[in-house]
């Protein structure tokens, strides 16, 4: 007697889900097979998290009986559940399983796939994390038998709901994970988690206030409401003694459970049936991206405009070179407005946006990579030189002038000090445009190689020693070349003649255009004359 169709695929289904457990604890186990290296990074995140886990369920269980312990853990529960949304899609590189093209050619059906990849998924330090949290917010939240009896439904959905969200978004975005723009999130992770933490320092900072958490309220009131944290809305309504309310969110919880394993079937279908986009020939003929419109159109024709269009166009696709320019406006602007927001700022700090935006000037050619042989090739006579850096320069000052004018008035607005508008912003433009010369001279006398490589090496062996002197030396010229403007600034305000302040913002627009304008034309005969030593710094590595 033959099984029917119907019975095979049922055990097939069920057993595949032992499987692929047998298989992510094989990889967990392969991982301590590698190098010294991966085993002591694998024990000390292992170790790092169980002590995270049990401090976080610690201080949980000190939150019971506090008035705000609700408000604290259903917020802790969105923000956990905003992390697994994202941080897969920052580091995917760190889990191959997030990847299903591994599996598209496997005779699998998508249902039973999902089942098996889903409770694998519970398997690994994450949702060891994860759940050590739900547990700790059940125990701060929960309330007598009913809070409790909820508590033992609330953590496994927390956590089931993780793992869904973060598996959904992984496959409707397996494209982003695989493709360039996913590897240039994982170049700027670092700058994102650095100016997050910036955020998360000023708030914890504005709730060490007395009613700091109570500002906390209306938040918590939308949160408990939006799933996962519904799981743990669930447990406090219960408590409360309102099963009505209780039962509302245990159902928004279970149905976005349910969704959302909907939504990673379907996305796993249609990446299962869908062909790639290598195996298929374009359905459009290539667009001819060199006669684009739009904007580029303003830009002038010949070398000036090209060039422009290059640096800007390197900005936006290059993913060091977007690190730089990430860092610098989220730097530039973080600095003088949290100072602001705290009450310690001076409208003088917004010189951190023209400090961190004329850096960017420095190593310019380094950043082309080996790809400046191109350039080397038009750059044979000082005049050619010379309007290579200007157009780098121009291309720059695009965005970093209104930048920094911006940053300087929004800095004046919260400090309250629009007198010192004028000549803040005038030091300002005089130190961009500092930057900016001694970066173009930067560039032609200690030019550097940035390796591809690595997401976070930002110099190739050896160089080290050369970067750090062409930048902080630089810093530390155009510190100087802007002490006439400060001396002005100073001058005015001892002998108490603020009325001529004003005359700081084109004292200051006027001397830093004649050091940009100095230091490109001091910079361009050494361009002309080193092409050959600077191709072969900038190509190393």
């Amino acid at each position: 007697m033959s099984a029917s169709p119907s019975t095979v695929g049922a055990v097939g289904a069920a057993a595949l889900t032992p499987v692929f457990v047998r298989l992510k604890l094989s990889l967990l186990r392969n991982g301590l097979k590698g190098s010294t290296k991966r085993r002591a990074a694998f024990v000390s995140s292992l170790v790092f998290v169980l002590l995270a886990a049990a401090l976080t369920v610690l201080l949980l269980a000190l939150l019971r009986g506090n008035a705000h312990a609700g408000t604290v853990v259903v917020l802790l529960s969105g923000i956990l559940a905003l992390g697994w949304a994202f941080l897969p899609l920052l580091f995917a590189a760190g889990d191959d399983t997030l990847d299903p093209t591994r599996l598209v050619m496997l005779p699998l059906r998508p249902r039973p796939l999902v089942r098996a990849l889903l409770v694998s998924s519970l398997v690994g330090i994450g949702p060891l994390f994860t759940l050590c949290v739900a547990v700790g917010s059940v125990v701060a939240v929960a309330r007598g038998a009913a809070g409790f009896a909820a508590g033992l439904v609330a953590a496994p959905l927390l956590l089931l709901g993780c793992v869904a969200l973060a598996r959904a978004v992984a496959t409707a975005n397996i494209g982003l994970l695989s493709s360039r723009k996913g590897r240039d999130l994982a170049v700027i992770s670092g700058l994102l988690i650095a100016i997050g933490a910036q955020f998360v320092s000023f708030a914890a900072q504005r709730l060490a206030e007395p009613g700091g958490l109570a500002a906390l309220r209306p938040a918590a009131d939308v949160v408990r409401w939006l799933p996962p944290a519904t799981a743990l809305g669930m447990v406090e309504s219960a408590g409360e003694g309102a099963y009505g309310r209780a039962a509302a969110q245990l159902a928004v919880t279970v149905a976005a459970v349910l969704g959302l394993l909907h939504v990673w079937e379907r996305s796993l279908t249609r990446l299962m049936v869908t062909p790639d986009g290598s195996t298929v020939a374009a359905a459009s003929p290539a667009r001819d991206r060199a006669s684009d419109g739009g904007l580029w159109a303003l830009l002038p024709a010949g070398r000036p405009g090209a060039v422009v269009q290059r640096t800007l166009r390197y900005a936006f696709r290059d993913p060091k070179t977007k690190a730089g320019w990430i860092s610098g406006l989220a730097v530039g602007a973080i600095v003088p407005v949290f100072n602001a927001l705290q009450g310690t700022g001076s409208v003088y700090l917004a010189c951190f946006a023209a400090g961190m935006l004329g850096a960017l000037m420095y190593n310019q050619f380094g950043q082309d990579t080996s790809a400046f042989w191109m350039v080397a090739q038009t750059l044979s006579t000082t005049r050619e030189a010379y309007a290579e850096l200007r157009a780098r320069a121009a291309a720059l000052l695009l965005v970093t002038l209104p930048y920094t004018v911006l940053v300087t008035v929004v800095t004046a607005w919260l400090v309250g000090n629009w007198a010192a508008l004028p000549d803040a912003l005038g030091l300002s433009l005089a130190l961009l445009g500092a930057m900016l010369g001694t970066g173009a001279l930067s560039s032609a006398y200690y030019p550097y190689s940035i390796p591809q490589e690595g997401a976070f090496k930002s110099v190739v062996p050896g160089q080290a020693g050369l970067a750090v002197s062409s930048i902080f030396g630089g810093m530390f010229a155009s510190a100087l070349l802007c002490a006439p403007v400060a001396a002005l600034v100073i001058g005015l305000r001892v002998t108490d003649h603020h009325s001529l302040l004003w005359t700081v913002l084109p004292a200051g627009l006027g001397w830093g255009a004649l050091l940009t304008w100095a230091g490109l034309r001091l910079a361009a005969p050494k361009v002309a004359r080193s092409i050959p030593e600077i191709l072969e710094a900038v190509s190393k590595g």
